[in-house]
């Protein structure tokens, strides 16, 4: 186990720093065990965990965050508890506990408060997962789980707008599927077109429902929005779509604003058109790990499209600058989105 910082630390590269703890908790016989913070450090599992094998993992993605006084607070717990149980469902998993979820989150994150950064971009990210562990090799539910979680210190995802390709052949989600459920597999398999949008020079990929009029649908692991003749859009929620809970706060925001909103489908062409019209004013992704990240270009079947100049007038940074303020505790809290560790 590596020390806890002596002085609170500076954001590192996302995903490369682990704080001192992790909370567990095991799932046997029809009931739940309490939860233990232990010692951040390796698992023992058995070679036949059903995990390993048939893919009943999911997780989700957090933040906690210093706010401008010192306090320490987690960001929306409630809608990110409801979305591990809508996965839960899909992947045949039990419910975790509402309460051990909320009160193992805020005891963990209180347990590592030093690990949480003090620059207003930084945040302790907390990786809550669930895992079939029954030992098997036959296809089937599991009737044994472990449910963690652990945190680090993490900076912004992506330091620069992003360049993306519309993908044209690969599809991330198909109706009926596990699109919307956060499941390992869906990230397993959008590894390898990501690796060749990389390798032609992209920064990522946006995702389409593989039809002929290649329907937009989320941009790497983020949701995707675009600011077109002055209407903010996004395609709307399905089971090919993650439910954001950044996306969610982004549109309240919007509404707020007065910005007219609409969740609807969105072919790739309608942002060709719309480029060569003027009208297609900014592009952005916003998720859990990246907040609020532009995109500084979009390739449509080999039409590269250039986004207008990054401002601090776009409507995506000032929702950047919206969410990082009421997270700060600069801003009133009417949804009481937040909630305070310590």
């Amino acid at each position: 186990m590596h020390p806890a910082p002596a002085t609170t630390p500076a954001a590192p590269a996302f995903g490369k720093a682990f704080s001192d703890h992790m909370l567990l908790a095991r799932y046997a016989q029809g009931s739940w065990s309490d939860y233990e913070l232990l010692p951040f450090g390796n698992l023992s599992l058995s070679p036949a965990a059903l995990c390993l094998h048939y893919g009943q993992t999911i997780f989700e993605g957090m933040k906690a965050f210093r706010r401008a006084d010192g306090r320490i607070s987690l960001f929306r717990v409630a809608d990110h508890y409801r979305r591990l149980c809508r996965s839960a469902d899909r992947m045949c998993m039990p419910h975790v506990p509402e309460a051990l979820f909320t009160e193992g989150l805020t005891a963990l994150v209180a347990k590592d408060a030093a690990w949480v950064p003090e620059d207003a971009d930084g945040a302790l990210y907390l990786r809550p997962f669930l895992i079939a562990t029954e030992e098997r090799f036959g296809v089937g539910v599991s009737e044994e789980y472990l449910f963690l979680v652990f945190t680090g210190p993490v900076a912004g995802l992506y330091p620069r707008p992003l360049h993306v390709k519309v993908e044209d052949r690969y599809i991330r989600a198909a109706p009926g599927g596990v699109g919307a459920a956060k499941c390992g597999g869906n990230y397993g398999g959008a590894l390898y077109p990501t690796q060749l949008a990389r390798a032609e020079g992209f920064d990522q990929v946006l995702w389409t429902d593989g039809s002929d009029d290649l329907h937009l649908e989320e941009s790497g692991t983020m949701n995707v929005l675009f600011r077109i003749n002055d209407v903010l859009v996004t395609p709307p929620l399905s089971d090919t779509i993650l439910d954001g809970i950044t996306r969610d706060s982004v549109l309240q925001y919007a509404r707020t604003l007065g910005i007219a909103v609409e969740e609807r489908r969105i072919p790739a062409k309608e942002l060709v058109e719309a480029h060569r019209a003027g009208t297609l004013q900014e592009a952005f992704g916003c998720g859990t790990a990246a907040v609020v990240a532009p995109l500084a270009s979009i390739t449509v079947r080999g039409e590269r499209l250039e986004l207008p100049p990054l401002s601090e007038q776009h409507f995506c940074m000032r929702a950047r600058r919206y969410l990082t303020d009421l997270r700060r505790g600069l801003l009133p809290d009417p949804q009481e989105w937040n909630t305070i560790v310590i």
